[in-house]
């Protein structure tokens, strides 16, 4: 088992430091050992740290009862950017941040079919980040790195996307592409990883230990909060719920099995439900998976019959599909995030409360709710953002290691 080093923890105990501070600023000294468990003695140096790093502010003092005045700390915003990027199957979104992780500057690229050769994506990616850096006017060295979230299998470590099967991609260096033409700090994910950090910082899955962020989009696959922590699995690769069987012997998927989720809930399975239904019906947009499911929610909202059927076709699935994620997991809390459950919303949300609640075991059951992503921005966009400020701290623990080697290294 791979164990972790003091400089690693100390790294995890910084980060949940800021994450803390960053959820909830501004707070005290005592506040954040009480809330991240830690003794108030590693908290005062690890604050210490971040006031170092100008990442973080003392502002003020509180009244304590009985005692004297509390310190005040507060991230501080303008100490340096981060960037997100969301590659999609249809677009690439970016986002660009401040250190509080309010959102800065938006840019977004449509990929077109035939796009995703690597080449183009990195063309897009390349594209997209430099004009959120234009437009916040952020200066190079205040940007602290770049998230980038890439659909399939990431070896985070190397920056490899070993396996993207909706693109036919096998262990494309995609970080060492990026870095040709971005110079900022990379770093590699997953969109479920993505999605269940900023669920867990910001949304629905805040303050519970235990969270399934299913994304609907093209892909679909569940990201998974256990324990008050982000689930990566032994080879980074746990909530690859999307490409579990539902259906045997069911529709063929681009993994190349038969019958999985995502044939029957992502976008292009839901226009398979819709083609099924209604072969000629003017809600469907051959080509186009984004304009199809804003027909069916416009439709669905005006009443349409065909629409109507085809959202409840689909929860039906997903609801049977959840249901094992709530049997298995037991968790709190599950959140449909991404876009097709954004633009789908409460119709479909109610349709897939139903049918979970006729497959899911009782027990479990009562323990749960299912909500829809409360997240204002791309959550993807978001999480990437944290994996980026997460990297950051790590290249600041390995330079104040070596600093320390240098001061006390013996004289040769």
């Amino acid at each position: 088992m791979k164990r972790g080093t003091s400089r690693d923890i100390r790294t995890a105990n910084r980060y949940e430091v800021l994450r803390q501070l960053i959820a909830a600023s501004p707070t005290s000294r005592q506040e954040l050992a009480a809330a991240t468990g830690l003794s108030l003695a590693t908290v005062a140096t690890l604050v210490g740290e971040l006031l170092d790093l100008r990442m973080i502010t003392e502002v003020g003092f509180e009244d304590s009862a009985g005692g004297r005045p509390r310190g005040l700390v507060a991230v501080n915003a303008s100490g340096g950017a981060l960037i997100g990027v969301d590659i999609a199957e249809t677009y690439v979104h970016v986002e660009l941040f401040d250190l509080a992780l309010n959102v800065l500057a938006r840019a977004e690229e449509h990929m077109r079919p035939g796009e995703s050769r690597p080449e183009r994506v990195v063309a897009h990616v390349t594209a997209a980040v430099g004009s959120v850096v234009a437009q916040a006017g952020v200066e190079a060295a205040r940007v602290l790195g770049v998230g980038v979230s890439v659909p399939g299998q990431v070896d985070r470590d190397t920056g490899v996307a070993e396996y993207a099967p909706n693109w036919d991609w096998h262990d494309v260096p995609l970080l060492d592409l990026l870095s040709e033409h971005i110079a900022y700090p990379l770093h590699l994910d997953n969109p479920l990883r993505a999605s269940a950090v900023a669920e867990l910082w910001f949304g629905a899955a805040r303050g519970h230990g235990d969270a399934v962020v299913v994304n609907l989009g093209t892909g679909v696959g569940a990201g998974l909060v256990l324990g008050g922590g982000l689930h990566r699995g032994v080879s980074n690769s746990a909530g690859e719920w999307g490409h579990t069987t539902l259906v045997l012997d069911g529709r063929l998927c681009r993994c190349g099995n038969h019958g999985c989720v995502e044939t029957y809930v992502g976008a292009l399975g839901i226009m398979q439900n819709l083609r099924g239904l209604s072969p000629r019906s003017p809600l469907l947009h051959p080509g186009d998976q984004t304009a199809t499911i804003d027909a069916l929610a416009a439709g669905v909202a005006a009443g349409d019959p065909v629409a109507v059927k085809v959202v409840q076709d689909t929860a039906r699935y997903l609801g049977a599909g959840i249901a094992v994620l709530v049997n298995v997991l037991n968790p709190e809390v599950v959140v449909l995030s991404s876009w097709v459950a954004a633009r789908l919303g409460e119709p479909l949300l109610d349709e897939v409360c139903e049918a979970v609640a006729r497959h899911a075991l009782r027990r479990p059951l009562a323990a749960n709710r299912i909500v829809l992503s409360p997240i204002p921005t791309d959550p993807v966009c978001l999480g990437a953002a944290t994996f980026a400020l997460e990297g950051a701290l790590q290249t600041v623990g390995r330079r104040r290691a070596a600093g320390a080697r240098g001061r006390t290294a013996p004289s040769v």
